[in-house]
């Protein structure tokens, strides 16, 4: 078959294995130049794409050796001559070594080409090719060459230039919107950016081109990742309806992508500003720093919060890790931007922040107690968009506030929200959710301001019970703790505990010689169900 300018001629690019984009010429475009005007394709027409990029000469049997992806590999049949047999075996192994096609002089060495090579190159897609009598590898190693560099030089002019005049938007205050309407003015295409989750933040192009970009995910389009500092911010994709992309056209959305990588950790560092700031803010307010309530009410509508209204804190902990070596920075940010996202789609005029151990939230309460679930239901969100990004490997604890009016009651707030947490947590375990209101006697212990007070009432009342670090002090007041949950009942206390009934008579009067006969004292009874309840908020 004569190769001629009828042929659909494929496009000039090609992306390898790694995803990398390789320029040249492709093998259809190679037959089309002057000195390879009479060769012919004598198989692998589906292969016409392979991109050229080098040239070789094969006149020595172990070619294999030498050969490197993207070569036309040119020969005059010199090391076939003998071996006739294995030249279909030769075509697979060429197409293995990334070769872009073969071209044979035929007539000095080879008469003709076995019908099984061509069968072999027109299963594997791999261009065989057979080369003019009156051309010299001179001259076709100098024009393809030539060509090559040419190409190569005009890619490179003119991505450089779109470079600039993406960098020039950036300069002047641009964002990813402006970015993605200058590549698809010059693309003559739908464009389209993409987060690291997959979501679209912009997009330029007719709406049914910019459904079709949506449709599937983006790594299935022609397009290049947002890198910068290691991290993935997600990747920029185009969608021509008329046909593929070529290499200039993908090389224009790499150079977007680092642009875009740009406007990115530009906006990154901005947020991250005005976070420290926001964050900053509500820490005076929390900690009664920041002045009366119409100059908090004041500055924070600037911030699009609304603090004049019905308000509740809500604190949210990580809960510590099952196993140790995991980075709880950068866990501590998926948890504030879940928070963010969660209290956004509940309450947008709620104010939320990151603190060095915990993300707070202050929200608004519904005047109507039938809806004043929302708060739980806040919780749940954020809990749901934390465990997507993390994968269920960690959760957190939560404590909500009572209801407060102004926010000069805030700091108050704020403190009953950082002990429901924390004595949640011990009551309920990891993951827990606790309203400072439904924390029983425990609320009224926290209310003690003196830890100190609170740990000489447990060694006063408990003695020798008290100590941690004693196993048979620790095991008895396990047997104190479920015989006052049973309300003194022996038998229920002997099943819970495995324990021989006449056993546990034994450690009844053992505790009574230590503490004192609490059988029989109420008053004593309320005391040591205190001193334990003390223990377990230990550490708070």
């Amino acid at each position: 078959m004569t190769f001629s300018p009828a042929n659909p001629r494929p496009p000039a690019l090609r992306l390898a294995s790694t995803g990398t984009l390789t320029y040249g010429l492709s093998v259809g475009e190679v037959l089309g130049v002057s000195t390879l005007a009479k060769a012919r394709l004598l198989g692998g027409a589906s292969g016409l794409g392979r991109i050229v990029q080098r040239l070789n000469v094969m006149e020595v049997p172990d070619i294999l050796a030498w050969v490197k992806p993207n070569e036309l590999l040119l020969t005059t049949g010199y090391p076939l001559r003998n071996t006739p047999q294995s030249l279909d075996r030769l075509v697979s192994d060429l197409d293995g070594q990334g070769l872009a096609a073969l071209a044979i002089k035929l007539g000095r060495y080879l008469d003709d080409v076995p019908a099984e090579m061509i069968e072999q190159a027109d299963r594997l897609g791999f261009p065989l090719i057979q080369l003019p009598d009156d051309v010299g590898f001179d001259d076709i190693l100098n024009q393809v060459l030539t060509d090559i560099l040419n190409r190569q030089a005009a890619v490179l002019a003119r991505t450089e230039e779109v470079h600039r005049a993406l960098v020039q938007i950036v300069l002047g205050g641009g964002g990813l919107q402006e970015v993605a309407d200058e590549v698809a003015g010059i693309l003559d295409a739908a464009v389209m950016v993409f987060d690291d989750e997959g979501r679209f933040t912009a997009g330029s192009g007719p709406e049914w081109q910019l459904a079709v970009l949506r449709e599937c995910p983006p790594r299935e389009h022609t397009g290049a990742a947002v890198v910068a500092g290691g991290f993935d911010h997600g990747r920029i994709v185009a969608y021509d309806p008329g046909g593929e992309l070529r290499e200039t056209d993908v090389g224009i959305l790499e150079r977007a992508a680092t642009v875009a990588a740009l406007v990115v950790t530009k906006q990154q560092a901005v947020a991250a500003v005005e976070s420290k700031y926001r964050a900053d803010f509500l820490r005076d307010v929390l900690a009664g720093r920041a002045g009366g309530d119409e100059r908090v009410i004041a500055h924070c509508t600037g911030f699009g919060w609304d603090l004049d209204r019905p308000l509740a804190v809500l604190v949210a902990e990580l809960d510590p890790a099952a196993t140790g070596g995991g980075d709880d920075r950068q866990v501590q940010e998926r948890l504030a931007a879940a928070w963010t996202a969660a209290v956004r789609r509940r309450d947008r005029r709620g104010a939320v922040a990151s603190f060095a151990h915990e993300i707070v939230a202050v929200a608004g309460v519904p005047a109507d107690p039938s809806q004043q679930g929302d708060l739980t239901g806040l919780v749940r969100e954020a809990a749901a968009l934390f465990a997507e990004h993390q994968g269920g490997r960690r959760t957190f604890s939560t404590g909500i506030s009572r209801t407060v009016g102004s926010p000069v009651a805030l700091p108050e707030a704020y403190d009953q929200a950082l002990k429901a947490v924390r004595v949640g947590r011990q009551l309920h375990g990891l993951g827990a959710q606790a309203h400072f209101d439904q924390l029983g006697v425990y609320r009224l212990l926290s209310l003690v301001s003196d830890p100190a007070e609170l740990h000489s009432f447990v060694r006063e009342t408990l003695g020798t019970l008290a100590d941690d670090e004693d196993p048979e002090a620790v095991d008895l007041r396990r047997t104190l703790q479920v015989l006052l949950e049973t309300n003194l009942n022996v038998a229920e206390t002997a099943r819970r505990l495995h324990f021989h009934y006449n056993t546990l008579r034994y450690r009844i009067g053992k505790l009574e010689r230590m503490l004192g006969s609490f059988t029989e004292d109420a008053h004593l009874r309320l005391n040591l169900t205190l001193a334990l309840h003390v223990l377990r908020m230990r550490g708070i």
